[in-house]
């Protein structure tokens, strides 16, 4: 122990904690209602609970910790746990992966993104919502991670031709706030911003055999995200001085990258069309053919037009994230098939006289809280299925209670934890949290109340009905 750094010690400490807390709710009395499978459920809960948010062990170990640890203790048996590992949002995930790949191998998105910027960097200000639009834009084709680290060089290039310092200043924590905000806001438009959303459809699936198709999602969240993008411009302009008056000298190196690209390439031309078709027959087709179904089927299209190979899949997949995946599903339908995610609901909301709005209030803004401190994945996986049990017991349409924990869930604003984004942009050493505070608390409490706004006039236009 003497050779181990403060991080590893308190890393260890957490999953002896995780480990003492599972022992010792399996070996409590029997608690009344709940049954000895849905204890030991509860006590797995607990465990990935306190892993997930302390990040003790990486994401993707405790996923595969929980697939072992439910047979192992009984509560579902081992082939059926397996199983839920090839839910289809699993590969629903993995195609989209593939397909950010490809756009990123080719350049396809990053020429995308200096187009985009290249017409907004005029002013300050323009050059600002310029990175917020073209961050968010990407993130409705790809996901927010990958956006953030692909602008991210873009970015500190800006920075570096217009000669900001670290701490010198605030149109540095401007520009890579924006990029970060901007990222997290088109994550949440569509199925392909993030890896919660496919989560949030396949918990769906295998509790109410019910499915969200890539349109029905979007005509939900794209209202939130026209809405956060104007108010981030705002919050950026209001709580940041914008203390550089000229930024020709970012629109050349921003035009003089273009230039370098050339003219688009054959690869790029084969990419963009096959990304194309398979958004084209997501929206218009999905019914027929099914989400997964379509990712795969574009994945193998790329390869066999040769604008990727496996070593690039290897490079720029997440396959943390699909292992935390298979972990997720398989505990969420152990503590809901043994009772344990409806005996905690009764003990959260049970005792309360709300009606659903409020319900669905609460559980909206607890997710955009907890994501501030635990991945947006992990936020899910453990939120949804006690929100599932919370709609059986008042009778709230589950598809309302996806929306509900999804969209929040992908809000985070002001921790590094919270998203791979928001850890890209602190990474620059252009702000420090206590900086943010006040402009994310401002951003949290606007998106509540217009998702609240949103939750009461617009979802019952759209047919989503608490």
């Amino acid at each position: 122990m003497k050779n181990l750094n403060s991080v590893e010690k308190n890393n260890l400490l957490f999953i002896l904690l995780a480990f003492v807390i599972l022992l010792f709710i399996i070996a409590l009395p029997q608690p009344a209602g709940l049954s000895i499978h849905g204890q030991r459920a509860l006590g797995i809960f607990a465990l990935a609970l306190i892993l997930w948010i302390t990040n003790a062990l990486p994401l993707s170990v405790t996923g595969l910790l929980v697939i072992a640890l439910i047979p192992l203790l009984g509560v579902i048996q081992a082939e059926q746990a397996y199983s839920f590992f090839g839910n289809s949002a699993v590969f629903f995930i993995l195609g989209a992966f593939i397909i950010a790949t490809a756009m990123m191998k080719s350049g396809l998105s990053k020429r995308m993104a200096l187009f985009i910027l290249s017409r907004f960097s005029r002013t300050p200000r323009t050059l600002i919502l310029g990175i917020l639009i073209t961050c968010s834009f990407l993130a409705l084709i790809m996901p927010e991670h990958a956006v953030a680290a692909l602008m991210f060089p873009v970015v500190s290039s800006i920075a570096l031709s217009l000669d900001l310092e670290p701490f010198d200043g605030q149109y540095g924590a401007c520009l890579f706030l924006a990029m970060s905000w901007g990222s997290v806001i088109g994550g949440v438009g569509t199925l392909l911003g993030g890896a919660r959303t496919p989560l949030a459809l396949g918990l769906l699936q295998e509790a109410f055999q019910q499915s969200i198709s890539f349109w029905g999602w979007s005509k939900v969240a794209l209202p939130q995200v026209g809405f956060m993008l104007i108010i981030v411009y705002g919050v950026l302009i209001f709580y940041f001085r914008i203390d550089v008056k000229d930024v020709t000298l970012a629109k050349k190196r921003l035009e003089l990258e273009l230039d370098e690209l050339g003219p688009i390439t054959f690869q790029e031309k084969k990419v963009f069309l096959i990304v194309s078709v398979t958004i084209f027959i997501w929206i218009f087709f999905n019914k027929f053919l099914g989400l997964a179904l379509v990712s795969l089927l574009s994945a193998v299209a790329l390869f066999i037009a040769r604008t990727i190979t496996w070593d690039d899949v290897d490079n720029y997949v997440n396959w943390g994230v699909i292992l935390m995946y298979g972990g997720a599903i398989v505990l969420a339908k152990a503590v809901d098939q043994t009772g344990a995610a409806y005996w905690i609901a009764q003990r959260v909301l049970g005792q309360f006289p709300l009606s659903s709005f409020w319900v669905v209030a609460f559980f909206a803004l607890f997710s955009l809280m907890l994501t501030e401190g635990i991945s947006n994945v992990a936020c899910v996986a453990l939120i949804l299925p006690i929100g599932f049990s919370i709609a059986r017991n008042y009778s709230i349409n589950p598809l309302a209670m996806v929306f509900d924990i999804a969209i929040p869930s992908g809000l985070a604003f002001i921790l590094p934890m919270g998203t791979p984004s928001n850890a890209i942009a602190y990474s620059s050493g252009y702000y420090e949290i206590r900086e943010i505070l006040k402009s994310g608390l401002t951003l949290h409490i606007c998106g509540w109340l217009f998702f609240l706004l949103l939750m009461k006039i617009y979802w019952p236009f759209i047919g989503i009905v608490l």
